[in-house]
């Protein structure tokens, strides 16, 4: 392997900053799979990244982007071998070991995934965002909670998580309710399986909240966190359950333990960082096959690496929709 591009985020002073860079093979980490990057993607997570005091990255200089999708060039595992498409996510990839924006990849075999059935491509739109829908989904349907039981709100709908969960609570037979402050994605969002399209929750930010409100909803897929998740418990119907993945509105909740003991709700928490590799691997098959979102083209954009720090900076200021694919390969 001869050198390679690379965007690299490093600090300056209370800055971090991007650029584009040519690093040696050295400079990848320790792993026993070397991956020819195809794509990567963007996530919230990526966005901390590049931001000063983002409490994700453990030391910079680092290499961002916490998916990837390529071809395996060099391998020491007898797991994977030379030519298999693979994709990888989660753990420290992006954060503090190298990720999914630069030319090529090196990982512990532990923590790839066979892409199956999907492209490369598909692996990434999919990416972090869509396995934490699909793990909030199964969530809530091995809750019990059926389609039968009344409809599931959808936090943040239109973002990367919040997409692809109105798409696949809907393939399911659910009544998604799509809660979203951008009210011209509405028709998008019907086009995804929303049942309805409604604004952020809490409806009035600006009222009390109150320890237990009218029961509206089943279930709930929260991407925001914050106010909402608060404002969401408080609305459960008796025995539902909100899988809570977000905090773009904050860390803090501020609730009461009302609406678990007079209510029976579940709070779920969702994380795909450090899931295990076998149950990893065993949705991911799921996404390539019966759980594969149907609506993917539509809530993806396609943008070249090149050019990946202005969609981060959209992302970060809330005024990106859907999923970002970065194209690596050909994109520097």
């Amino acid at each position: 392997m001869e050198s390679f591009q690379a965007l690299v985020a490093r600090t300056d002073g209370d800055r971090v900053e991007a650029g584009l860079e040519t690093l040696e093979p050295s400079a990848l980490p320790p792993g026993e799979v070397t991956i020819r990057v195809l794509y990567s993607s963007v996530n919230f997570k990526d966005a901390l990244a590049l931001t000063p005091k983002g409490g994700v990255v453990r030391e910079y200089p680092v290499v961002p982007g916490i998916d990837l999708t390529g071809e395996v060039v060099a391998s020491e595992s007898p797991e994977f071998a030379v030519g298999d498409l693979v994709l990888a996510h989660g753990y420290d990839i992006g954060t503090g070991h190298h990720g999914g924006y630069a030319e090529y990849a090196r990982l512990p075999a532990d923590q790839i995934v066979a892409l199956g059935a999907l492209t490369p491509r598909e692996g990434a739109a999919i990416g972090t965002a869509g396995f934490t829908a699909a793990m909030s989904v199964e969530a809530i349907t091995a809750r019990g909670i059926t389609p039968d039981d009344g409809p599931v709100v959808v936090t943040g709908a239109t973002g990367g998580v919040g997409s692809v969960g109105v798409d696949l609570l809907s393939a399911l037979g659910y009544h998604v309710v799509a809660s979203t402050g951008k009210a011209d994605r509405a028709d998008e969002l019907r086009a995804l399986g929303a049942a309805e399209v409604i604004g952020r929750l809490p409806a009035d930010p600006d009222a009390k909240p109150r320890p237990l409100a009218r029961a509206q909803w089943a279930a709930a897929v929260d991407c925001v966190g914050g106010a909402t998740l608060a404002d969401v418990l408080s609305t459960l119907k008796y025995g539902g359950a909100v899988a809570a993945s977000g905090l773009t509105g904050g860390v803090a909740l501020h609730t009461t333990v009302m609406p678990f003991i007079l209510r029976g709700v579940a709070l779920l928490g969702i994380d795909s960082v450090q899931m295990p590799i076998g149950p990893r691997r065993a949705l991911w098959e799921k996404l390539g096959g019966p759980l594969k979102p149907r609506h993917l083209d539509d809530v993806t954009h396609e943008v070249d690496i090149k050019d990946v720090v202005g969609v981060i900076d959209e992302v970060r200021a809330g005024r990106y929709a859907g999923r970002a694919v970065v194209k690596v390969a050909g994109g520097f």
